[in-house]
Order: structure tokens, then C-alpha cells, then sequence
């Protein structure tokens, strides 16, 4: 049965609709946001997944091009395998619906967003958003939202929610928030060194409108939500972990304690075939053989229940730490001789190098969706390579976790590269995880930030990462612990990573997951109060004694550009017929070229000698001719009735037999030949552009004295004209 449902978000109508369409789904919406079009489908399979210890959840947000009227630029003329994008939104769609499944739930459930139209003023992310949860909410999968999203600016000092396209691009903030009526699930931002209070008074805004969605949703939920259907429950058995903790929890504590994760996950697997052989014979070899997954996931609760009991209870870290120490950091620049920068950062058993390339603007990435935005100038890709793990696998290209990780970085610096105009450069930073024990992405902000300081990237100021983690009481979530640099056995069995990014002044990146059911506005405080103390240290104490600033100078290895700014008019000249005056122009000296619309002409090379050599042939070419002026042209050929004279830049003109000399001319070739080096004055150029030269007067001694002089001075600049006071023609 067709229902509608309407409210109002940030002052434009926001309608979900259900029953008209996809009836086979487990939950089906379509959520209309002004114009903005996205249909949501969620199912579940009937039966679980065997084998696996997880919740399978999957989420696939869709970008068509048709809701934005474009055609899509590949070959076969359809949508290809998803965008960056897409897959950020995939994840933020996930991050905020996932603690809420029951844990025990082991079936497979999809999410697939579908945009079906855009108005670029109305978010297609934040519709899926709330579109994923609608759809969860009234089907009969067992779900605990409803959860609701918003998406926050700060424009001209003032918080805006849902910001419209002309807003987005002065803003100062880019907030997603997600969460449910009493708690914030979900943050990713990235901000222009925003302060922290000036942040927790926009995620406590953004959050006063999720709560009022989530109200609406669960009145849609109330009046024609189907009943959760029964699920076979994953639960670990009782008795078994009984008998696990009763036996071996202190051997499980004195397992983990250990600096080095090498040699603790060897303790860990030790103790399982301990804890393996004393249940197998409780039980008997065929009953353990029979429920060996059991048996494993049995360990891994006893493992998690000894980390977190040790943080909570006795604030005592694996490794050793205090609750809020930072593991052992270090840093260098300048690894890599030939490379345009690079660094290295390690923190504890975390290592990263980050590499920069620069390239010529037109090298920025061309962007195929459905924002408006075309190009990206800087790129920040992130690889997390098996063996950063110790692990025994093929590389298989990015996946999920590298794109996000990878934007986070991309966010964190951002907002202190030097504009377009003040470094015309195209910039590419690849940050290689070497080793992993948590906080790669953080450690990728720090070494990306120096390796651009290596190379001479005038930022503004460095940046550094940092993430805390959360152990909650699972009796009063109120109850908690706080850390500070969270390795991967805190972030694995925790119930947080809390990963900002920021300067001195403030915060440029914030990404939250977590596995509770969502945080309160004192944690989230808390955290950035944290944060803030523990990246100054960064800066302050491990960067900057490394370097300061950026490099006066580029690399050697890097392009230098030479530019200039030439007529829009010109600008065909330049590139000629087909391309052929500027090939010419690249062969000839081995630079690439870069012509903006606006006639912004920038030319990269390695040899600033061709650079400078380029430019010259490129200003020969754009060269105004004015009546009056005097050049030094050579003869390009001769007729009966005069001479053509090259003044520069391929630029014709004729000498008219009459005006070749004082006296009578008979005979042009008397007078000049092919190949001739010649003083010319301009005397008329007519609507075509056609040039009319003399060279009368110009032959007299006095004259050609001073043509002479100002040739010879001007000669090292390559500049075939030869200004004078004389403005009239001697007829």
C-alpha cells in the first residue's frame, strides 16, 4: 500500500514515500528531497552466513548519470565500477546502521542507494542516508534505529544546516553527521582549522535536526513497520566461555601484555591451542572438532573481555602505556634522492612513507560523477599493503579502506595547500603503510605533511593526526575510559576510533566509527580536548625539529614553471591549426604547456633554460605590433612589387617597393635578398590584421646608429622590436 510521509529539513520539504515501488524488498523507499530523487532497497537472506564471525553488511550507494543529464564519458557508455565518491558515501551510510544490528546476527543484509535525480542545493548523500534507515525501519529486518543525517556548514562565521551549492563553496566546514534521537553515531568533516568549540557547537546543531528526522522515521516505523522476523541466534555458548574464563583468563592477561605485536599475537595463538586441547578433552575430540568456530570466537571473547578489563578496571594498557601516553614517534624527510619529497613517520610498531609527485595542472584528476565538481588538483592515495601486516597475500588494488583512509588524509590537508594561483602545480601524495599496529591513516597525515614541506609545497602550516579510543561500561555507557593513541588491539576490541586531523589553529579532518549505539556531547568533548593537547606535542616536539617549514627551493627533479598571461583572443595562435604551432613549440625544447581559459599560459620543464626558451617563442607569437614601432625583421621572400619581412613570431609584413628605399626602386632584389636582416617600421595594419612596413629613412647612417645601438641591447632578450620617438612616416 502507497504511503507518504512529509516534514521539513533546513527549511525545504523532505518527503519519503512506500509501497509504490520494488515490492520484493524486505524495505523499500523513495526519498524525495526538493528535487533530489534517491530510491533505498534493503534485504536480507533468508538463512545466515555459515562460517564467518562477523555481521555480513553491505552497502552500495549508486550514482546514475542520468539524474544529473550527463552521458557517461567510457567507451561502452555505462556506469563502470563505483567512484571514489560513491564508495565514501557507501561508508558513510554504514558507519552509523551498523552497531545497531543485534551482535548475535550473523544473515546477510544489502543496502543499495540508488540516485534517480540531483539538485545540487539538496544533498543525494544525506537523502540515503536517511533513506537507509527509513527503509531498515519499517522492514522486517532486525534493526535498532532509526538513525537520521545532516550535513553542516560554517559560512561566514555562521552554522548553516544542509548548506546550499553556492554556500558549500564559502564555507569553512564540510560536516556529515549522523545519529540517532539521543546520541551522535557518525562524524567525518574537514574543516578549515575550525576551533574545537566552534566544531562541537556544529555536530550539537546538526544533531538537534537529526533527532527531529529520527522522530519522523519512527512515526513511519510505528504506523507500518513489519514485525523483525526470527533469527538464528549466533551467541556464544555459555558454558563454553564459562569454562574459558573460569580457566584461563589470567593466562589470557599475561598473553596480551606485550609490546610487540609480533610476539603477542604468538602468545595469543599459543594460549588457543592451550585453551583448544583443555576443551577437547571436556568435551571430547569429535564435539570439538564439530564446534572448532565456536571454540574460536569463545577465545576471541575471553582476549576482548581481558583487554578491556585491564583498560577499564586497572587503566593498564597492553603495551604498558598510560592511559593517555603517546607510543614512541619518530620522523625523517628526504629519503628518496630522486623523488620530487618524501618522508617517514613512525609511531610505535605503525610505520608510513609518504611521497609527493607535482605535475603540470593539467595532470589534476578528472572527475566523472554527479557533483558539479570536474577536477581534482590534489590527489592523496593511500596502500596498505598485506606484508604491513605480516600477512601472505596478493595486492589486489584499493579497496574501501584504502579510498577512505586515503580521502581522510586528503581532507586533513587540503585547507593549508597554497592556492592554484600562488603554485600552479598539480599534486599527487601516495602514503605507503609499511607496518600497521593502528593509526596508519593518522600517521599518513603526519609523514604527508612533511614530505610536502620536503618538496617545497608552501603550505601554510604543517598538519598532524591523532585518534583516541573508548571502552565503555557495558552497564552504564556513562562509564567510560578514555585513550589517547589507540594501537590496533585497542581499536579492534574498543568501542571507538576517534581520528582527527588538525593544525595549531584547528581542526581540518574528523573521522568517528565506533561500535557502541553512539557517543554523548561529553565524550565527543572530550575527545577533541585530547586530540588537540596530544597534536600540539606532535607538531611541537616531533615535526618541526625535523623541518619547520617548507623548502625555499623545489627539488631538481621537479618541473619548473615559467608562466605568463596572454590575450583570450591569442590564445588560438598559440596552439594553432590542429595543434601544430605548439607541438612545434614542445618539440623544440622538451617543455609541457599548460593554457587555461583564461589565457593563463604555464610552462613546465625540468631545464629552466627551455622553459625560459619556450616562453620567448610563445611571446614572439602574441606579440601586438603597433604603428610607429621599429622592428629588426628578416626577409622571408621578394616579388615585383616588394618584400616580406618575418618581424617575429611568424609575423608578416610588407615593405611596398615604394617604401624600400628614398630614392627610385626598379628592382626589389637590388636592394634586399632572401635571408636578409633588415630595420622595418610599422605603418598601417589594416581590419585583417595585414602588416605595412617601410624602411625608408631607416637606411639613412644617423639612423641606422641608433637602430643599431638599441638592436644591440635589446638582442640578449631575443626581441626583434626597436622602440623610437619617431611616430610619423617621412613620405
Amino acid at each position: 500500500m502507497f504511503k507518504s510521509y512529509e516534514t521539513e529539513l533546513a527549511g525545504r520539504k523532505l518527503v519519503i514515500e512506500t509501497g509504490k515501488l520494488c515490492g520484493l524488498s524486505n524495505g523499500s523507499v523513495v526519498v524525495k528531497y526538493g528535487d533530489t530523487v534517491v530510491m533505498v532497497n534493503v534485504t536480507a537472506s533468508k538463512e545466515p552466513r555459515e562460517g564467518i564471525d562477523f555481521f555480513p553488511l553491505s552497502v552500495d550507494y549508486e550514482e546514475k548519470l542520468y539524474s544529473v543529464g550527463k552521458i557517461p564519458g567510457s567507451f561502452i557508455k555505462r556506469e563502470g565500477k563505483p567512484s571514489d565518491k560513491a564508495i565514501l558515501v557507501s561508508r558513510a551510510i554504514d558507519r552509523p546502521l551498523r552497531p545497531l544490528f543485534p551482535k548475535d546476527f550473523r544473515n546477510d543484509v544489502v543496502v543499495v542507494a540508488t540516485v534517480l535525480c540531483v539538485e545540487q542545493d539538496n544533498s543525494p548523500e544525506i537523502a540515503a542516508m536517511i533513506g537507509a534507515s527509513a527503509a531498515l525501519s519499517i522492514s522486517d529486518i532486525p534493526f535498532g534505529g532509526p538513525t537520521a543525517a545532516v550535513n553542516v556548514g560554517l559560512v561566514h562565521g555562521e552554522i548553516v544546516i544542509n548548506p546550499t551549492e553556492e554556500q558549500r563553496k564559502v564555507s569553512d566546514l564540510t560536516l556529515t553527521v549522523a545519529g540517532t534521537v539521543d546520541k551522535v553515531a557518525m562524524i567525518e568533516a574537514g574543516a578549515n582549522e575550525v576551533p574545537d568549540d566552534v566544531m562541537l557547537e556544529a555536530i550539537k546543531k546538526g544533531h538537534a535536526e537529526i533527532a527531529k528526522i529520527c522522530e519522523f522515521i519512527q512515526k513511519m516505523k510505528d504506523e507500518i513497520g513489519k514485525p523483525k522476523f526470527e533469527y538464528k541466534s549466533f551467541a556464544v555458548d555459555h558454558d563454553l566461555y564459562e569454562f574459558m574464563e573460569q580457566n584461563f583468563t589470567e593466562k589470557m592477561k599475561t598473553a596480551v601484555q606485550e609490546v610487540d605485536k609480533d610476539t603477542r599475537d604468538n602468545n595469543v595463538a599459543e594460549l588457543s591451542e592451550e585453551i583448544t586441547a583443555a576443551v577437547a578433552e571436556k568435551l571430547g575430540e569429535e564435539a570439538a572438532t564439530e564446534r572448532a568456530q565456536e571454540i574460536g570466537e569463545s577465545i576471541y571473547k575471553l582476549e576482548k573481555k581481558c583487554v578491556r578489563d585491564m583498560i577499564f578496571y586497572e587503566h593498564k594498557r597492553v603495551d604498558g602505556r598510560a592511559i593517555d601516553e603517546i607510543r614512541p614517534l619518530s620522523c625523517e624527510v628526504g629519503l628518496l634522492p630522486r623523488t620530487h619529497g618524501s618522508a617517514l613517520f613512525t609511531r610505535g610498531q605503525t610505520q608510513v612513507m609518504s611521497i609527493v609527485t607535482l605535475g603540470m595542472s593539467s595532470e589534476a584528476q578528472e572527475l566523472d560523477g554527479i557533483d558539479t565538481e570536474t577536477e581534482k588538483r590534489y590527489m592523496h592515495q593511500y596502500n596498505f599493503p598485506a606484508y604491513s601486516v605480516g600477512e601472505a597475500r596478493p595486492s589486489r588494488g584499493p579497496g574501501r579502506r584504502e579510498i577512505g583512509h586515503g580521502a581522510l588524509a586528503e581532507k586533513a590537508l587540503v585547507p593549508v595547500l597554497p592556492s592554484k594561483e600562488e603554485f600552479p602545480y598539480a599534486i599527487r601524495v601516495v602514503s605507503e603503510v609499511l607496518s600497521s599496529n593502528g593509526s596508519t591513516s593518522q600517521a599518513s597525515i603526519c609523514g604527508s605533511t612533511l614530505s610536502l614541506m620536503d618538496a617545497g609545497v608552501p603550505i601554510k602550516r604543517p598538519v598532524a593526526g591523532i585518534s583516541t579510543g573508548l571502552v565503555t561500561n557495558p552497564e552504564n555507557p556513562d562509564d567510560y575510559v578514555m585513550l589517547t593513541d589507540i594501537q590496533g588491539l585497542e581499536d579492534f576490541f574498543g568501542d571507538m576510533d576517534f581520528k582527527v586531523g588538525g593544525t595549531e589553529k584547528g581542526i581540518t579532518a574528523i573521522q568517528v566509527d565506533i561500535k557502541v549505539d553512539g557517543l554523548s556531547y561529553k565524550i565527543i568533548e572530550e575527545a577533541f580536548a585530547r586530540t588537540r593537547k596530544a597534536r600540539q606535542y606532535i607538531l611541537d616536539d616531533i615535526m618541526k625539529p625535523v623541518i619547520s617549514e617548507p623548502r625555499a627551493e623545489l627539488s631538481k627533479y621537479a618541473p619548473q614553471i615559467v608562466s605568463t598571461k596572454i590575450k583570450v583572443e591569442k590564445i588560438k595562435d598559440v596552439i594553432g591549426k590542429g595543434g601544430e604551432t605548439i607541438n612545434k613549440i614542445i618539440d623544440a625544447t622538451g617543455v609541457k604547456i599548460d593554457i587555461e581559459e583564461d589565457g593563463q599560459v604555464m610552462i613546465y620543464s625540468a631545464d629552466q633554460e627551455k622553459a625560459y626558451q619556450a616562453l620567448d617563442m610563445i611571446e614572439d607569437i602574441v606579440r601586438e605590433f603597433e604603428v610607429g614601432q621599429i622592428y629588426y625583421g628578416t626577409v622571408v621572400r621578394t616579388t615585383s612589387f616588394g618584400a616580406f619581412v618575418d618581424i617575429g613570431g611568424g609575423k608578416e609584413g610588407l615593405v611596398h617597393i615604394s617604401k624600400i628605399a628614398n630614392e627610385r626602386v626598379k628592382n626589389v632584389t637590388d636592394y634586399v635578398k632572401e635571408g636578409d636582416k633588415v630595420p622595418v617600421k610599422v605603418i598601417g595594419i589594416d581590419d585583417q590584421g595585414k602588416i605595412n612596413l617601410t624602411m625608408k629613412d631607416l637606411v639613412e647612417r644617423k639612423v641606422e646608429e641608433e637602430i643599431e645601438e638599441k638592436i644591440t641591447g635589446d638582442s640578449e632578450d631575443s626581441n626583434n622590436d626597436v622602440t623610437t620617438d619617431e611616430t610619423s612616416e617621412n613620405e
